[in-house]
Formats: C-alpha cells, structure tokens, sequence
C-alpha cells in the first residue's frame, strides 16, 4: 500500500527571506517608526499605544506569525485581528474621554490626541514584518520613511491645504483628466496617410507641455513664491516665453523701463531655449543631439544679455519694477484643445508639404509657425524626424521657429512697452533671433 504523506501545517519561507539582515533592517525601521511617533504624542494627555517598544514588538510578532504560516497567512491575520479588536476598544475609551472632558483639548499646551494617527501607526508597524520579509528593502523603507515625514508634517500639510483652495484643485482634477483619462482612451494607430502621427501621439504631446508647464507654475507658485522677478521670468519662460514677454512689456511701459525689466525679458526667451531642448529629448533623443549644441549656445549668449542688461544701471531701479510676477494657471482644457488642433494642423502641413514640395517647404512652415507656437512644430518634427539627413533639416527647422517667434516676441515687446521703454530688450531678442539663423546655417553645413 502505497504510503500517503501528510503537507505539513506549516509553511516556512525560504532562508533568503527569514535572513539576519532582514530582520535587523525591520528592527531599525520598528524602531525608527516608533520615535517618530513617540515625538509626535508626547504632549497628548492620553498616551496613545504604541512608541520605541511597541512597534518593534509588533512589526516582529507580525513577521514571524506570517512566517510561521504564509499561505495561507491564517496566523497573520488572526494576529491582525485580535490587534484591531485592542485598538477599537481604546479608540472607544478614548472617546469616552473626550465626552467626559470636552474643555481638555482647548486647554493650552494640552492635547488629547491626534485623531486616528495612533491606530494607523500601529497597524503600519504590524505590516511592516511581512512587507519587509516578502518585498524588496527599498518597500518597507519607502513606507517607513512615508510614515514618519506625515506624522510629523500635521501643521505644514494643513496650511498647504489651506493655500491651495478649490481652484487649484479643480487645475490639478482637469490635469489628472488630461493624463489619466483621455491618455489611455486615445487610439495609437494613424488616421492618414500624410502622417504618421497617432491620436495617442497628439495627445501624449499634449500631456508632456501641459506637465512641464504645470511643474513650472507650481514651483513658481507654491515652492517659491516671493523670490524675486528675474526668478519668476525664468519660470514663466519655462511655460510660456510668450506671454511672459507680454506682461513684462506691459510693466516696462507702466513703470517706464528699467534694466531689471530689461533682463528678465531677456531671460524669459532664454529659458525657452532650454525648454524646447527638454521637450525634443523626451520624444527624440538623436534629434536632441543635433540640436543641443545650437540651443545651448543660444542658451549661454541670452543668459549673458540678461545679465548685462542686469548690470546695466541697476541702481536707478522705479519703484516696483522687480515684483514678483504673479504666476498665471497655464493648464486648461481649453488650451490643451486649441494645442492639439494646432499639433494636428501642423503634423498634416509638414506630412502634406514634405510629399509636394520636398523637405525645404519645412523652413516655410517653420517660420510661419514661430508667429504662433513654437510647440506644435517642434513635437510635430521630433515624432517624425529619423535618418541624418531629416535629423539635421529638423533641427534647422525648429531653429527658424525660435528664431521666428523671437522676430515676434521683439514686436510684442515694442508694441506693448513703447519704444523708450522696450527698445533694448527688443534689440536683445532680435540679437537672439539672427544667432538661431547662424545656428541654421550652421546646421545645415554640418550634416
């Protein structure tokens, strides 16, 4: 008779996972874990379960009824409950507490507790034993490490909420729409034949310039913002060159020009060198190469102006010409629309006149697209743009379109700040935009 064997009641995990190291890293992160939380309800009246003796004792008890029985993890969550059932019960009585003195928490220097902080500290340290034998190191110590930066941070998040208010809430819902939402919705085959650009394409163009125009706006706004004009024009350029130059010439005619001023015009266009660099980076990196010399140099020379310009009379500064800018929201719906309608009628121009009238249409399109938006044009060129030859006209390509919206940047300038008053800095932008041409030439020259 064939004898019958029994599986075992239980399962031991392998040696790796039961290893010193292990063990002692859950140790140090218990521990960690619990000085954090020591520090955090200190000052409470009722002292919360839980500290520098407890989580080290449950992360351990944790780790070892898990690796007792791993599957199925009964002893774990046998462990789990009867810890929640001790948790509900002082959670009960320190409700009791709370009814019976209701003058206590506003007592000063006397707080009774921190909510619900205390029983999600201890369940946290309980899974911390089975996350840190199962999972790699960096796990547990992400969700240590997570854990102690927001129990200390009580204070500071809540003003942070307090500042953000509702409308940048609603910026922030309209920016997960945009990447969450429609991103995956959006088919990734072509709809033409003049293009080889998908849908996904346009839309994942989309997603990049509104993130990095976001990332520019909050720095700006909530990260740094009382820093001074030069800064806020750095990242203004960084999400609109454009508009920044606008509202900058409106200030040089208001307060009648100034070197300030002057340089943060200057500024502004220069940052948009580096902007257009990142964004060809992120879609074509071969093409990036090609023009990282051009667009760094360009780079250097505006920070130089801006710089002498700067230096020029700056002690004879009208009164409030280096307030800060007051950043502008540049993530809307609207936008991202009206963006990708223009990256769509782009990508069917340059498809269109390619197959017509040959790669050189591509600096006539180029250069007509600079009095718009540089964007569209350069992520059009950066999703289609492979071999030498259609890198180096690419990169000639978006060089007029810089070059071009300089040209017209120049004249918002003059138009918006007078002639006394934007006279240099559009003298400036006209200096950055013939430097693009030479990088043209010098492009084309090289490939």
């Amino acid at each position: 008779m064939e004898e019958q064997t029994v599986p075992p009641l239980l399962v031991t995990l392998p040696d790796a996972l039961l290893s010193p190291e292990r063990l002692l890293v859950l140790l140090g992160l218990s521990f960690f874990l619990g000085l954090a939380f020591e520090e955090y309800f200190g000052s409470r009246r009722l002292k919360a379960p839980g500290g520098v003796r407890t989580f080290p004792l449950l992360a351990l008890g944790g780790a070892l009824l898990y690796a007792l029985m791993p599957d199925p993890a009964l002893l774990f969550l046998g462990g789990l409950f009867v810890l929640g059932a001790w948790l509900a019960i002082w959670y009960r009585y320190r409700l009791q507490i709370q009814l019976a003195e209701p003058r206590i928490e506003h007592e000063p220097g006397v707080r009774l507790d921190g909510g619900i902080m205390a029983l999600v500290g201890n369940l946290i340290a309980y899974l911390l034993g089975p996350v840190t034998l199962t999972q790699p190191l960096w796990v547990p110590v992400a969700i240590a490490v997570a854990a102690v930066l927001l129990t200390g941070a009580r204070e500071r998040l809540h003003a942070f909420a307090e500042t953000v208010g509702g409308t940048e809430l609603a910026t922030l819902a309209k920016f997960l729409i945009i990447i969450g939402i429609v991103l995956p919705l959006v088919p990734d085959e072509p709809v033409t034949d003049i293009t080889p650009i998908t849908p996904y394409q346009v839309w994942l163009a989309v997603v990049v310039v509104s993130t990095l125009s976001y990332a520019s706006y909050l720095v700006q706004r909530f990260l740094a913002p009382r820093h001074g004009l030069l800064y806020s024009a750095a990242l203004g350029g960084l999400y609109s060159s454009t508009a920044t130059t606008v509202v900058l010439s409106r200030r040089a005619r208001a307060s009648g020009g100034a070197p300030m001023l002057d340089a943060a015009l200057v500024l502004s266009t220069s940052v948009m060198f580096l902007r257009i660099l990142i964004v060809v980076a992120i879609f074509n990196l071969d093409l990036a190469k090609v023009l990282a010399p051009s667009l760094l140099a360009l780079l250097v020379g505006g920070l130089v102006i801006a710089a002498a310009l700067y230096w020029r009379g700056n002690d004879a500064r009208p009164q409030g010409a280096d307030e800060v800018l007051p950043p502008s929201n540049p993530l809307e719906i609207q936008t991202a629309l009206v963006f990708a309608l223009l990256f769509i009628t782009l990508s069917l121009a340059v498809g269109w006149a390619r197959a017509e009238f040959g790669e050189e249409s591509l600096f006539v399109l180029a250069a007509l697209a600079g009095i718009t938006d540089v964007d569209p044009l350069v992520l059009s060129i950066a999703q289609e743009a492979h071999g030498a030859s259609p890198l180096a006209m690419g990169a000639a390509a978006i060089l007029i379109a810089a070059a071009s919206n300089n040209l017209l940047k120049g004249a918002y300038t003059l138009s918006f700040a007078g002639r006394a008053a934007g006279g240099v800095p559009a003298l400036a932008l006209l200096g950055l935009a013939l430097g693009g041409i030479g990088a043209v030439f010098l492009t084309l020259g090289l490939a």
